[in-house]
């Protein structure tokens, strides 16, 4: 299942930029072969793709077309004939449960988690069949495209019911929430305040466009010390206490809180 705090997308088109995408300190780099790759150049960029997967480097992925293209079934159609497939393959613009256990069966035991991408009103409608397709190993939100299918701008007030939907659906089907790109390049500032919106809301990861903003991301998806150090403690006088509910430090630890230090746990190192 995917763990990572943060993932880079990188241009299939532009194989120059892969060692630099790489090398930013990001969970996964994922090879883009849909939005950021004009019509005429996603040939050469599936092949640039594949090759570099093929070379064995751990820490790579793919985003294929949607299969609703053109392009998406090539990429498929390629996928299938590959020697080596990267650990996780991102699927856009998914609307149904049934475009996933297409790629899941084509691909068949070799497939790799999948990460189906909702990007529309009626890809958020079907989100928890999407998401429990066993291959599923999370779910990223599409802000983008959902905006522009919304005709609102790409901020945090206007798609917020869009991404409390998608986290509920996700915890329903248990797998990660993964949020959407900041695309403003040169605002940190509000780059780590929306990081800290979506953790809070229940994202577990988020994407970035930029080496540059992977610094931010996983400082803000990845558990501090002293929240590590909490969870540890909380956890073991629930331990001690038989695991009944107990008087902690002022508080009440029961079963839900112990959950939420246990996931917080299940984040060391990511």
């Amino acid at each position: 299942m995917f763990a990572a705090n943060s993932f880079l997308f990188v241009p299939g088109s532009r194989p120059d930029r892969f060692a630099k995408a790489h090398g930013s300190g990001a969970g996964l780099t994922v090879i883009d072969l849909e939005d950021a790759v004009p019509a005429e150049e996603k040939a050469a960029a599936r092949a640039n793709a594949l090759a570099q997967v093929a070379s064995g480097e751990p820490g790579w992925a793919i985003r294929m077309n949607g299969m609703a293209t053109a392009a998406g079934i090539a990429d498929l159609a390629a996928l299938i004939e590959a020697a080596r497939l990267p650990p996780f393959l991102f699927v856009p613009m998914v609307e149904s449960a049934t475009e996933i256990e297409i790629i899941a069966s084509a691909l068949g035991e070799r497939c790799p988690e999948l990460i189906p991408l909702i990007e529309t009103p009626k890809g958020l409608r079907h989100t928890v069949a999407i998401a429990s397709v066993p291959k599923v190993g999370g779910v990223m939100f599409g802000g983008g495209d959902f905006s522009g299918e919304l005709g609102v701008a790409l901020a945090w007030e206007p798609l917020l019911a869009a991404r409390q939907a998608l986290v509920l659906a996700c915890a329903e089907a248990r797998v990660p929430a993964i949020d959407v790109p900041w695309i403003h390049l040169d605002d940190e500032v509000g780059l780590a305040d929306e990081c800290a919106k979506a953790k809070a809301l229940g994202f577990g990861a988020k994407a970035a466009i930029h080496p540059t903003q992977v610094a931010t991301i996983e400082a803000a998806f990845t558990p501090t010390a002293a929240e590590l150090a909490e969870a540890e403690a909380a956890l073991a006088a629930y331990a001690e206490a038989g695991g009944k509910a107990i008087r902690y430090k002022g508080k009440m630890l029961e079963a839900p809180l112990v959950k939420r230090y246990q996931a917080v746990l299940s984040r060391k190192g990511n």
